[in-house]
Formats: structure tokens, C-alpha cells, sequence
């Protein structure tokens, strides 16, 4: 088996934050289906046979990494510190570009950030803080805020934030974005 092309497809099962077909995956690699269907049937077996701390999940053909289900009560305590806690600066600062330039892709957050913000999204995700929308032409997910983010903030319309109509018709991310 190619362990080249295993690593690929664990790497991008490891930084998505959703489930991924056997066709994305294909498409991502640039090899054919039944390549990737036997690479994803490979790394399932080995995370299994070697009781790992992550698992390679299967829903009809969609894929997802996720923690081990035996490691789920040190998890569940993990993950309570982390959704109830505060949020920290790059997880506000990617918050805020959400909420002012949402629906937003995961690609132009990051270029305005100038980091990946996988981790972040999911955390955002997992608070219940954005909600994600993936687009059938692009082939792009947009992450704009939830009705949770409202909520939290009392207010009732996204219009409501301070110098929203300001900040949401600014140009000049636009510029950047159109420069790279």
C-alpha cells in the first residue's frame, strides 16, 4: 500500500473540521477512488489494530478522524474546560471576522489572520458560536455567527454590533484579499 498516500489522506482527515467523501478526498490527492477507498480501509485497520487515540469513523462514504471512544470521559472533561471557558484572543479576533464579514470562507479568514485557524473554527463550531454552510459551486464552507452568538451578545440582528455597517462595507479587506 502507498504509505504516501495514506499520510496524505490522514493529514487532511486530521484538519477538517467535517467529514470528507471518498470523491473530495480523490479530488485532494488526485488519485483515483478506489486508491482512496483502499488507503481509507488501510488506515482505519491500522488505528484500530494499534488501539491508537484516534479513530477513522465511517458513515456511508464519508469519512472523519475522531478521538477513540475509550479516551471519552478524560474528553468530556477536557472538552467542558474548553466550551465553558473564555475564549482566547485568536479565537475572538477570527470570531470578529466572522461576525462582520460572514458568510466568510475558512481560505480568506486565514489570509486575513495569516494562520490556519482549523482549530479555532472547530472550537467556535463546538460552543455553538458559528455555524458552517458548504457551498455546492465553490466546493468552499462559509462560517458565519449563530443564533447562539446573538444570543450570548443580547442582541437580536447581527446589524446590532457596534459600527456594523461600517465595519461589514469596509473595503479594504477586500483589497487585501484581491491582492494575494
Amino acid at each position: 500500500m502507498n504509505k504516501n498516500l495514506i499520510s496524505q489522506i490522514e493529514s487532511l482527515l486530521f484538519i477538517s473540521a467535517r467529514s470528507m467523501s471518498v470523491a473530495e478526498l480523490s479530488k485532494a490527492v488526485k488519485k483515483k477512488k478506489e486508491e482512496v477507498q483502499e488507503a481509507l480501509e488501510e488506515l482505519c485497520r491500522e488505528y484500530e489494530e494499534n488501539k491508537r487515540g484516534l479513530r477513522v469513523i465511517r458513515n456511508n462514504s464519508q469519512y472523519q478522524m475522531v478521538s477513540s471512544p475509550d479516551n471519552s470521559k478524560i474528553i468530556a472533561e477536557f472538552i467542558q474546560g474548553e466550551t465553558s471557558g473564555e475564549l482566547t484572543r485568536p479565537s475572538l479576533e477570527a470570531l470578529t471576522i466572522i461576525a462582520y464579514r460572514g458568510p466568510i470562507s475558512k481560505m480568506d479568514l486565514e489570509r486575513i489572520r495569516g494562520v490556519n485557524c482549523s482549530l479555532i473554527l472547530r472550537n467556535l463550531l463546538m460552543r455553538g458560536l458559528i455555524n458552517y454552510q458548504k457551498s455546492s459551486q465553490k466546493e468552499e464552507t462559509y462560517y458565519s455567527v449563530s443564533l447562539e452568538f446573538l444570543r450570548f451578545l443580547g442582541i437580536n440582528d447581527i446589524k446590532e454590533l457596534p459600527d456594523y455597517e461600517k465595519l461589514s462595507q469596509d473595503d479594504s479587506l477586500d483589497r487585501i484579499l484581491e491582492e494575494e
